[in-house]
């Protein structure tokens, strides 16, 4: 399992990903892959995550935008030198995949100043789509 990682304004953002396996729905084959995200707070002050933006690629759909408050039902403060870590996932139609996207966040010392931190392009695939 490889990490990717990506510091945006003292925020370090950490992710390994996973296949979970292949199940059908909707009488089609999909193929679930799970993710590990950590986010560190390496800057002097306290931050929230208030919401999400996700674009999910399939190799064998459209590129899917996701917006959605929080990270699995929270809004995290994370203080200085603190971490905040969740797993989601998600189902690809196909073998091959890839999300970036980014948190919105507020610096809760500054004035509640809102600024994004971006969360590095990861790929999935299946252990088995390459040969």
């Amino acid at each position: 399992m490889r990490t990717i990682t990506q510091v945006t304004k003292g925020i370090k953002i950490s992710v390994n990903t996973s296949f979970e396996g292949t199940f059908f729905k909707n009488y089609k084959m999909h193929y679930a892959f799970g993710y590990t995200i950590t986010i560190e707070n390496q800057s002097k002050h306290s931050v929230q995550l208030t919401s999400r933006h996700w674009q999910i690629y399939d190799s064998l759909n459209e590129i899917e935008i996701l917006d959605g408050e929080g990270v699995i039902g929270k809004k995290p403060v994370i203080r200085p030198g603190e971490s905040h870590t969740y797993n989601s996932g998600c189902l690809l139609a196909s073998t091959i995949g890839a999300m970036k996207g980014h948190y919105n966040m507020i610096n809760l010392e500054s004035s509640e100043e809102e600024f994004r931190v971006y969360i590095p392009t990861f790929k999935f695939s299946a252990p088995f789509a390459l040969n």
